[in-house]
């Protein structure tokens, strides 16, 4: 039965629950990989090309002589770039994942009676469906590798081995062969199910609080000698003039990727959403945004989105269909600001 007097805290924050670190690059070669530890970092340097204007340009109403000297001009630009050395054929991309206990306790909220009634409704979930589902799907994107982003497209081969860290050791390893995964359906072979499973268990242990969960994460990924590897691009918002037209991320002296860009590759675990058929999974948004397709798959007109589903959940006392329930936990697990508009 609904609660008339029940509102949305006006102050509501969550914590991330999966908590990456930088992804870091080294260069070697395949045979290698057991030796690891030897591994040189992979630099960012600078270069300029001449290139040729290629952009769509107005050509309504524009006089042909001034068109054409447009069109003729060098398009001259200063770039970072990474590359592996000439004698190493394999980058080697290494972080740390934190799994955090405490799944849908706000770390902030204003109303204590909006947080009782979230906790009981995370609680009733936890006892009904267990945080497996959840668990399996982020350890899929682990051992597929989906963390590679642009480096795991036309890789000879991916090797991604997870260890569960205790007390700065391993007390357990997994090796997957990525490329065997479907990225699509986050399902595992045969021969790597088991594996997978374990992990999983891993991981839902931490979210639950049973067993503490820190993973170190090693993918190999086989290229070829010199190939350029690509590392986050920094967003330059003040761009002065004969500023770099692209700067990379590094750490200190090494390539990396932005552990928000790895956060948003774990949690790319959302098939729920309407047109997930054709689409494949997205990572877990409150609007289902994506913004390299310029598109909000959960609109609020269609009652998709995190919010109208989280509102009739608790406000309403309404459950959404277990799916959706699933998208609702993955988005606080997520993490963010969630309280009511001003």
């Amino acid at each position: 039965m609904a609660n008339d007097t029940l509102k949305t805290a006006s102050v509501l924050a969550f914590e991330r629950k999966l908590d990456p670190s930088d992804a870091l690059f080294f260069a070697g070669t395949w045979d290698q990989r057991q030796a690891s530890t030897d591994w040189q970092p992979v630099a960012i340097r600078e270069k300029s090309v001449r290139g040729t204007i290629s952009n769509r340009l107005k050509t309504s109403g524009q006089d042909p002589a001034k068109l054409d000297a447009a069109i003729q001009n060098p398009n001259l630009q200063t770039v970072d770039v990474a590359t592996l050395p000439a004698d190493a054929d394999t980058l080697k991309v290494q972080f740390t994942l934190r799994v955090l206990a405490g799944v849908g306790a706000p770390s902030a909220c204003n109303d204590a009676a909006y947080r009782r009634k979230l906790l009981e409704t995370v609680a009733g979930y936890v006892g009904e469906h267990g945080l497996g589902e959840l668990a399996r799907r982020y350890a899929a994107n682990l051992a597929n590798g989906r963390f590679l982003w642009r480096n795991r497209i036309g890789a000879e081969q991916v090797e991604v081995r997870v260890a569960h860290l205790q007390n700065g050791q391993a007390v357990s390893e997994w090796t997957f062969d990525a490329l065997a995964h479907s990225m699509p359906a986050l399902t595992a072979p045969t021969s790597e199910a088991d594996s997978l499973a374990t992990l999983a268990a891993v991981i839902e242990s931490g979210l639950t609080g049973g067993t503490h969960a820190l993973l170190r994460v090693t993918a190999f990924v086989r290229i070829g000698d010199g190939q350029e590897v690509f590392p986050s691009q920094e967003l330059i918002l003040d761009r002065g003039r004969g500023d770099k037209s692209k700067t990379l991320y590094a750490v200190g002296e090494v390539a990396a990727i932005h552990s928000q860009k790895i956060g948003n590759a774990l949690r790319t675990i959302d098939t729920w959403y309407p047109g997930a058929d054709e689409n494949g999974p997205i990572a877990v948004e409150p609007y289902g945004s994506v913004t390299t397709q310029g598109k909000a798959w959960r609109q609020p007109k269609e009652k998709q989105d995190f919010y109208t589903l989280l509102d009739t959940w608790l406000l309403k006392d309404k459950a959404p269909p277990v799916e959706q329930q699933h998208f609702v936990i993955a988005t606080l697990m997520r993490g963010g600001v969630f309280g009511e508009a001003g």
